[in-house]
């Protein structure tokens, strides 16, 4: 079986102190596990080592970063930040106006 996120899938913390955090899958380890990183607390340099149980996947995948991650060219910590934020303002503009 393989894991049910792409590289480059935008994920929401279910589980832990982070609960409620989006990253972005920067790396699939095995079937259960990914590594996640913000940009923030958790860099590219040092993603974090997430199960995919404590995750909530939302299905959207930003094209371009994840061709980034497949061809292993260099990311900036900038760019993942201002996907997730671009990401959250959206998300919080459709919860208002449907």
């Amino acid at each position: 079986m393989l894991s049910p996120c792409r590289l480059g899938e935008i994920v929401i913390s279910r589980a832990g102190r982070d609960s409620g955090k989006h990253y972005i899958v920067v790396n699939i380890e095995s079937e259960n596990y990914v590594m996640v990183a913000d940009g923030e607390a958790k860099r590219i340099e040092h993603p974090k080592r997430k199960n995919v149980k404590h995750l909530i996947f939302t299905g959207d995948i930003n094209d371009e970063l994840a061709i980034w991650l497949e061809n292993k060219k260099r990311i900036r910590n900038e760019d993942l930040k201002k996907i997730l934020k671009d990401y959250v303002k959206n998300e919080e503009a459709k919860k208002l106006y449907g």
